[in-house]
């Protein structure tokens, strides 16, 4: 098939579609997933079971901890060639107001929590695969759709499990997420390690000081080296784009949350002290040896008489993938047709869940609707032609990838 009659026969079809996006998108958006907790996961699953059944793929799903139900979903017609997945999250951060899950139109924008991040994103996906099977496009390859719930909190029982049982990107030539980018590709994400240090003391009546130990004087030499050590990793640049240049910095940040254990006052020596480490990595560091960076600094520090215990939070690689790789290539040009304007890589400034298809060794981008600015606020919105571009992008996409072009 020629492309130009694609992109047109594609367009018509996702064209046609619109008002089964915005059907499904508000569906979604009426199910409270709100992470945390973790609720209402399964009745999500079984609408998105529904409806990939519905446009004919062949759909597996996967029990995890806590009632976290995982959906990976396949073209049967692609075969067992190579496979692009579309991988999404269908967790939700909490809501302000109850009224956040009541979606509402207002010019010819979606409100409703989730609207953008991302179950605007999964819907569109979603009939970017049935446009391509509509079209009877025939890509030497396959489409695979993946779907899981705990992004917000880390994705260990959602994306995370699936990578530890070796289901996740398995013959993957590439990943597509949709996150909301506000048009830009983000091609590379930061990693993160984040620790809670507590240092332990002795509590006593402020009169009585001298029978206890201070934990937050012991705090402060451990938050003196790390400061040393901060202005180190901050000093470091990466060669991806982000803007603006203080932004390319690497990231150690102390005391996120901070503060006496149980039992504490303003007239009580502190018996314990806790505060947290936010350690962000560009994609050019490695999570290992940051790690190792510092954990051998607490090291030092307990050898010197700080008594103190460390737990991890949360630890993910960094990851990024270069400009002219064939998926950015791809995605890139289909970007462009779709919306005329010339696509814009960035790296994203948080976390990503392309960091597992990292780890496995399959390059993965995001690129999806909605703004970043408003995706977990009161006003959540996505504009409803973004939903129809994106799943054109989407679909293009995978033509292009898989040969189907």
């Amino acid at each position: 098939m020629a492309h130009d009659d694609l992109m047109r026969r594609l367009g018509q079809a996702i064209d046609g579609y619109r008002g089964e996006i915005l059907r499904l998108t508000s569906r979604l958006v009426r199910i409270p997933t709100e992470n945390p907790p973790g609720a209402h996961y399964r009745e999500c699953a079984e609408v998105l079971q529904r409806e990939l059944v519905g446009i004919g793929l062949s759909v597996e799903v996967i029990d995890a901890p806590e009632e976290r139900l995982l959906l990976r979903a396949f073209d049967p017609a692609g075969g067992d060639g190579p496979t692009l997945y579309f991988h999404g999250h269908y967790d939700v951060v909490p809501a302000q107001s109850r009224s956040q899950f009541e979606p509402a139109v207002r010019k010819d924008c979606l409100f409703g929590r989730g609207s953008a991040d991302m179950k605007g994103g999964l819907a569109a996906m979603i009939y970017a695969v049935r446009a391509l099977a509509d079209c009877g496009v025939t890509p030497r390859g396959r489409v695979g759709l993946v779907l899981v719930p705990d992004e917000e909190t880390g994705g260990r029982h959602g994306s995370g499990s699936l990578a530890e049982r070796g289901l996740l990107g398995a013959g993957g030539i590439g990943m597509l997420t949709a996150e909301p980018t506000g048009g830009a590709i983000w091609n590379a994400c930061r990693g993160a390690l984040s620790l809670r240090v507590v240092t332990k003391g002795r509590s006593a009546h402020v009169g009585l000081h001298y029978r206890g130990v201070n934990a937050f004087e012991h705090a402060m030499p451990v938050a003196a080296a790390l400061l040393d050590l901060k202005r180190e990793v901050e000093a470091r640049r990466t060669a991806y784009r982000i803007e603006p240049e203080a932004a390319r910095g690497s990231i150690l940040m102390l005391g996120g949350e901070a503060g006496t254990g149980s039992g504490a006052n303003f007239n009580v020596v502190p018996g314990e002290f806790s505060f947290t480490i936010e350690r962000r990595l560009n994609p050019e560091e490695d999570l290992g040896e940051e790690r190792g960076r510092l954990f051998d600094l607490l090291d030092r520090l307990r050898r010197e008489g700080h008594e103190l215990a460390v737990e991890v939070v949360q630890e993910g690689a960094a990851a990024g993938v270069p400009e002219n790789a064939p998926l950015a290539r791809c995605l890139a040009a289909s970007v462009e047709e779709v919306t005329g304007r010339p696509a814009a890589f960035e790296m994203c400034p948080g976390l990503l869940e392309t960091r597992f298809y990292a780890a496995a060794g399959v390059p993965a981008l995001a690129y999806g609707p909605g703004l970043l600015s408003v995706a977990h606020t009161r006003d959540e919105f996505v504009r409803l032609d973004d939903l129809r571009d994106c799943a054109l992008v989407y679909a293009l996409t995978a033509a292009r990838l898989l040969g189907g072009a």
